[in-house]
């Protein structure tokens, strides 16, 4: 008896909403953990090319944990194309300044690239205070592995 391999379509998939406390976990750990939900890979029915994830509402941004010296070492470049209209921000400056567009942009370099990678990217929702305004999705808090 041969067994068929469970394919999962994007109309039966059923989403849960989750809201993760960023409080001093570190960066990349809970970029990558957040990525894993974010796909779906935590799920048994996964399949690659479709979106099988489910919500993930980050609370509490600006209190993330950067280890070692990332705060002064590690820098975001961005260009405009012309010269001389390079920007670089320090991690520290944009854990102060920027909060959400650092955690988000740690989780995107985790994601997969193309149509379905945008998709993906749109259930994450960050946040820099404790408040989030998704109540109405009722969503489990969901503890990480570390």
């Amino acid at each position: 008896m041969q067994r068929q391999t469970t394919i999962a379509k994007k109309e039966t998939m059923t989403r849960k909403w989750y809201v993760i406390d960023a409080t001093n976990k570190p960066l990349g750990r809970l970029a990558s953990e957040v990525a894993v939900v974010l796909m779906g890979k935590n799920k048994p029915i996964y399949t690659p090319h479709v979106d099988c994830g489910d919500y993930v509402i980050i609370v509490n941004a600006d209190k993330v944990h950067l280890s070692g010296k990332a705060e002064t070492k590690k820098n975001y470049y961005n260009t405009s194309g012309r010269p001389g209209g390079l920007r670089v921000r320090s991690s520290g400056e944009m854990k102060r300044n920027y909060p959400i567009e650092m955690m988000e942009r740690a989780v995107w370099g985790m994601l997969p690239k193309g149509r379905l990678g945008r998709q993906i990217y749109k259930k994450l929702f960050v946040y820099v205070g404790g408040e989030h305004k998704h109540e109405a999705q009722q969503p489990e808090v969901l503890t990480l592995k570390y």
